[in-house]
């Protein structure tokens, strides 16, 4: 299950995106906001990073102007790793050696067609544990005020 979220400078890409989904078989939760009246886009990254971060959904993708605002506020949320991402490349990396658990993508700064390909890349690419979990675990540190050394 794939949380997804937007405010309310994404929302048709937001919509393209469900149909993206929904047409590869992929089952998602649809976290708001549903309309276009202005909204804080923190309130909606949250709703579904909390529902990655709990397990009720295995991934997220959020949707905003850049995919910046959203992404910083997912990664307030403990367990979150949220990758804003503008081209595909980014998006298989942030799978394959950081694991991340969450994207962030830009309706200002990409179009639908590339934020196919960039889903596509995170949804398909599995983490490649090895030595990059080592360093996913010196994030998971941080994240708990751990020192590193």
């Amino acid at each position: 299950m794939i949380a997804i979220a937007c405010d309310h400078a994404a929302l048709e890409t937001k919509e393209a995106v469900k149909s993206f989904l929904a047409d590869l078989g992929v089952e998602y939760c649809d976290f708001g906001t549903y309309d276009r009246k202005s909204c804080d886009y923190p309130v909606y990254a949250a709703k579904a990073a909390n529902a990655v971060a709990s397990g009720e959904c295995d991934k997220g993708i959020l949707i905003c102007g850049t995919g910046i605002g959203m992404s910083l506020a997912a990664n307030k949320v403990k367990g979150i790793r949220c990758a804003a991402c503008s081209e595909p490349f980014s998006a298989k990396m942030s799978r394959a050696h950081n694991n991340a658990n969450m994207l962030a993508i830009g309706a200002r700064v990409i179009g639908i067609e590339l934020a196919k390909m960039i889903i596509s890349e995170f949804l398909n690419t599995p983490f490649e544990g090895d030595r990059h979990q080592r360093r996913v675990d010196m994030i998971i540190k941080l994240e708990n005020g751990e020192p590193l050394e």
